[in-house]
């Protein structure tokens, strides 16, 4: 697979990839899996191409945000300290908890 957005547009994904990909994340995808699986990643694929096709010859392009100014630069809201939960409270709610920590399943076996 190629991923050079507006030089090259892979084919579809095949079912080789997505388990390639299944394998490179560590996950176990069932047979059941793989189709929709597949079916979402060329629909990815498919609106990337689609907005390869945008003119955006006008679009100066920026690496973050806070690049932008004029009119669009206020859309950004200052970063301000603010109250928080009350611990207590959360961990009450939780259905796990230390009184400290949420206690969660582990998921990553390694």
């Amino acid at each position: 697979m190629s991923f050079e957005i507006g030089i090259f547009m892979p084919a579809k994904v095949t079912v080789e990839d997505v388990e390639r990909v299944a394998e490179l994340a560590h996950l176990e995808l069932s047979p059941d899996e793989t189709g929709p699986m597949l079916r979402d990643l060329n629909a990815i694929l498919d609106y990337v191409a689609e907005l390869n096709e945008l003119d955006t010859s006008n679009v100066a392009p920026l690496a973050q945000m806070s690049e932008l100014s004029g009119e669009l630069s206020g859309a950004l809201r200052a970063d301000q300290e603010g109250p928080s939960l009350d611990r207590a409270v959360v961990m009450r709610q939780a259905p796990e908890s230390d009184g400290a920590f949420f206690k969660v399943p582990k998921v990553i076996e390694r």
